[in-house]
């Protein structure tokens, strides 16, 4: 079978080098790509309750000594969940950066700066972890919190709000000075550094706020960048469900740089005031409801250069940036490693030059790191266990990097799209990727089934975990496949190879005779279940099940020994008939088994005995239900239609199918098949067992000739024995 080759980029998501993303196994990407998805992430941020805090001049006064007086004057800003749940999507934490279709990019020191106003520049956050609240409250709160409001090292938000929000009148300066230490530990738990607990902080940062001068020489932006990276690469993960850190600032970010999403507000850009995240302050004005993680996802996939904003801030006033932030942006470019406790992060401005103006080349490999947790045992201190990753922020001013003058972006980008996850969602169906070639149907139906068969009969013994993951990935592209070939709904594979060959299961079926209602058998099983038989023995069928519903045949035969068509009522698992058009005018139907449901599938044939009117159209219907087991509903819609009362309902419900292009390649070999052979067709009289070997590239003479020669035994589809033989 002759394939057209097609782009590599259009139909593999990549990595297609997977040397810089080694992590794509975990991450959320390869779930969603597979019809996993998790929808919007849980965002931990909880500033809506900031201004219920009331202040006093004094309290302002430390509270901007300590660094963190732009901090505080940042309104809640509503979050966009979807937006950053998109965005998740396309962090890698092997990289520290967001892998989009235009390249690299990523929150950097720089943006901490200019957004929220943050020292990046400074000390590193680092101290004492606690595992119990009493002691450290009450030497720097002057009152311990009661066990309800604690849980291990952390204190609850609103025990916080609830005894120290109000400073009282004339109260000494110790007091003042614990209420607005109590303040400082809500508003970094409640911003920068907000877990996903959703309403505890870490009691490990208040001694930092012993001294509100020195505090101030700590820097907090780069613990704020840490603690967003280490967030976002957990949330990155496909077993997560939320995220936490400073969403604020990352969804200010993604409005400044990129062009999707971004909120019309009701008032001019506000370009005036420091820190820039002011800019997008107040109701927004535009619809909204509609956007959801497919919708955000969609736009990240097909995003164009035109879509980026490399340098946002040259649009803003420079001037009201102040001094202290202005003489530090230069470690917005510094190859270095970020702290906050436990959590040391790499800060890679190398793979995002573009985001300072230069042109952007290849950047050199990055080492596999481990993140480990090294909080674990109270009163320890974490400077003696983080030696080698504060050395490498102690030399930070070292490792400015530069561009070079002479780049070629194109060798970027051509080394970037084969090392990168270029699409997250589909671009185009499964079904549509086949049907890119120039080649009959029959062909890619043909070369489809050859490649389920191959996946369904693989014999996975002796193989790795990995090598069985691809057996089972190539069967759920290919049944997908042959489901959209026919319009059906998601096909769902099971998790492993469940065919053996040489192996055949046989159930018991209940048989109906026309006209009498009665059964000749019954049981407790009302299933046939067949696995692939060798070539040797019998036709193949393929391992995964699908449900047929309303799949209705009426046949007026021209003989007055005229062969009627029997309703089964049992189940029959995991049979479909496929047509494969081939090389001989479409004569090789297949039987052959597909993962996907098909409900409501009409296969009508009415030939009128003075006319002798051909057989009507085939349309199977298809929906997005669960799979089920083939032909549930078959034997049921069998029965009703063979009676003569009910051929002008299956006639007229064989014409109402919607999904034409299954309709018409199916009817034209039908048409002919029944029309010629009619008088073959006997599906009861024939009961032998030596039945010839078929596989999936022998052609079955005709429709008629197939249906007896798999009723009731050749192909093991009925059982019926010589006793139960329907007349």
């Amino acid at each position: 079978m002759e394939v057209e080759v097609v782009d590599l980029y259009a139909t593999n998501p990549g990595p297609i080098d997977g040397y810089v993303l080694y992590d794509q196994d975990k991450h959320v990407s390869t779930a969603v790509w597979e019809g996993q998805e998790r929808g919007a992430l849980r965002c931990h941020e909880h500033t809506s309750k900031l201004d219920q805090w009331t202040l006093t001049p004094k309290q302002i006064e430390l509270v901007q000594k300590a660094g963190f007086g732009y901090l505080r004057s940042i309104p809640a800003i509503s979050l966009d969940n979807p937006l950053i749940s998109a965005l998740v999507e396309r962090w890698r934490r092997e990289t520290n950066t967001f892998h989009l279709n235009v390249g690299e990019m990523t929150v950097t020191l720089k943006d901490v700066a200019l957004l929220i106003g943050l020292a990046i520049d400074g000390d590193p956050v680092i101290g004492i972890t606690y595992t119990a609240c009493s002691s450290v409250c009450e030497k720097y709160l002057g009152k311990a919190p009661e066990s309800g409001y604690t849980s291990g090292g952390m204190v609850k938000l609103s025990w916080l709000k609830e005894f120290f929000s109000h400073c009282p009148e004339n109260a000494s300066m110790e007091v003042i000075e614990q209420h607005t230490r109590a303040y400082l530990l809500y508003l970094v738990g409640s911003t920068i550094f907000s877990t996903t607990t959703g309403n505890k902080v870490p009691v490990m940062y208040l001694p930092l706020f012993e001294n509100f001068e020195q505090c101030g020489r700590y820097a907090w932006g780069a613990a704020a960048l840490a603690f967003l990276y280490r967030a976002l690469g957990n949330a990155s993960l496909k077993t997560q469900s939320t995220i936490s850190g400073c969403l604020t600032l990352l969804q200010c970010w993604s409005y400044f740089y990129l062009n999707i999403g971004r909120p019309k507000l009701n008032h001019d850009p506000m370009r005036d005031q420091f820190p820039f995240v002011l800019r997008w302050k107040g109701k927004q004005s535009g619809p909204t409801a509609n956007r959801d993680v497919i919708f955000y996802r969609k736009a990240l996939d097909s995003l164009k250069p035109s879509d980026v904003d490399w340098l946002p801030y040259r649009s803003m006033d420079s001037t009201v940036i102040p001094e202290d932030i202005k003489s530090t942006l230069i470690l917005g470019r510094s190859k270095t490693m970020l702290i906050c406790f436990d959590k040391a992060e790499r800060h890679l401005p190398n793979r995002c030059l573009r985001q300072y103006g230069m042109l952007q080349s290849i950047p050199e490999h990055v080492d596999h790191w481990e993140r480990k947790s090294r909080g674990v045992d109270g009163g320890v201190n974490l400077s003696g266990k983080m030696e080698s990753e504060l050395s490498e922020w102690m030399d930070r001013h070292l490792h400015i990097v530069d561009g070079y003058e002479e780049v070629d972006e194109n060798e970027y980008i051509q080394w970037y799209l084969k090392i990168t996850r270029r699409f997250v969602g589909r671009p185009i169906s499964l079904s549509s990727e086949f049907q890119r070639t120039n080649k009959p149907k029959c062909f890619q139906n043909a070369g489809l089934r050859d490649i389920a068969h191959i996946a369904d009969t693989f014999i996975t013994d002796g193989l790795d975990a990995d090598q069985i993951e691809s057996i089972c990935r190539i069967r759920l592209i290919a049944h997908e496949c042959l489901r959209d070939q026919f319009g059906g709904g998601p096909a769902m594979v099971p998790a492993t190879p469940q065919v053996e060959l040489g192996k055949r299961v046989r159930g018991k079926e209940r048989v109906r005779r026309k006209g009498t209602g009665k059964r000749s058998r019954r049981d407790d099983n009302d299933a046939v279940q067949y696995n692939a038989a060798s070539e040797d023995e019998q036709p193949q069928f393929y391992g995964a099940a699908m449900k047929i519903e309303e799949l209705q045949l009426s046949h007026v035969d021209r003989e007055a020994d005229q062969a009627q068509i029997y309703a089964l009522d049992n189940e029959v698992n995991s049979v479909l008939l496929l047509h494969a058009d081939g090389d001989h005018g479409g004569e090789n139907l297949q039987l052959c088994d597909a993962n996907f449901e098909l409900d409501q599938s009409a296969l009508g044939s009415t030939a009128d005995e003075e006319n002798n009117e051909e057989p009507k159209h085939i349309a199977p219907e298809v929906n997005n239900e669960e799979p089920k087991h083939a032909a549930g509903e078959l034997n049921k819609e069998l029965n009703h239609l063979a009676s003569e009362d009910n051929e002008e309902e299956a006639s007229h419900l064989a014409t109402e199918g919607h999904n034409e292009e299954p309709k018409h390649a199916a009817d034209a070999v039908v048409k002919e098949e029944l029309n010629q052979n009619a008088e073959e067709i006997d599906v009861a009289n024939k009961a032998h067992d030596d039945a010839q070997a078929s596989d999936i590239s022998k052609e079955v003479d005709d429709v008629s000739h197939e249906i007896k020669n798999t009723s009731p035994s050749d192909a093991s589809l009925l059982e019926v024995n010589n006793s139960d033989r329907v007349t």
